[in-house]
């Protein structure tokens, strides 16, 4: 009887435990769901990103205007190019562990859709062009360097007339996304000198918790 005794308390302290942990658990992520501003890691990552993809547009521009300076742009390019897919896969995996912030209450449905929507074909776009753009160069037999000494291996076989295709697709993902991050920017601006939600200073501020409304009694 006594064992018996031994082994059904040793179980209700294991359950305990186990509780006690999901509660912490759960408490975790919610503390998290109501953060006001994304985390360090992942504002870094925004800035370091945005940083990178529109130098990497604008080198693009001076690699189809200038003949003379196209092969230093090239190796400029490629190296950016590739510091972008591994950033965008990080700050995917940081997205997951950390969850975004929740936008404001009283923005309408629609454009929390819209936002969301953005949101994910962007993550799309800085995925799709730099893989276009390895593709492109491994179909036209050219090698992607990230230096002198460390060269990517070839995604595809030479092939010319996959090379035209990847070519154009990667041409037109360039164009796309030049109009997206303008767009993307100029909504930023007017949630920043507008509107004022606190949109724009969840991806420039440190952490903060939302502030719960507190009745005041009626006099």
């Amino acid at each position: 009887m006594s064992q018996q005794k031994n082994l059904k308390s040793g179980s209700r302290i294991r359950d305990w435990f186990k509780s006690v942990k999901i509660f912490k658990l759960r408490r975790r992520h919610i503390n998290r769901s109501l953060s006001l501003n994304f985390n360090l890691t992942g504002r870094i990552l925004h800035w370091l990103m945005a940083t990178l993809i529109l130098s990497t547009m604008f080198i693009g521009l001076g690699m189809m205007t200038s003949l003379s300076s196209r092969p230093w742009l090239i190796d400029l390019h490629i190296p950016i190019g590739v510091a972008i897919l591994f950033l965008c896969i990080l700050r995917f995996l940081n997205r997951i562990i950390n969850p975004i912030p929740a936008l404001p209450s009283d923005m309408p449905k629609i454009e929390k859709k819209m936002a969301h929507f953005m949101h994910w074909v962007m993550y799309a776009f800085m995925l799709a062009l730099p893989i276009t753009g390895w593709g492109q160069l491994s179909a036209g037999g050219f090698q992607a360097k990230l230096s002198q000494n460390i060269i990517l291996p070839s995604l595809i076989d030479q092939n010319p007339v996959l090379y035209a295709w990847l070519h154009d697709i990667h041409r037109g993902l360039a164009w796309s996304l030049f109009f997206i991050v303008v767009g993307h920017l100029s909504i930023a601006l007017l949630h920043a000198l507008v509107i004022k939600d606190g949109i724009f200073s969840s991806m420039t501020r440190g952490k903060g918790k939302i502030k719960k409304e507190t009745k005041r009694p009626s006099a």
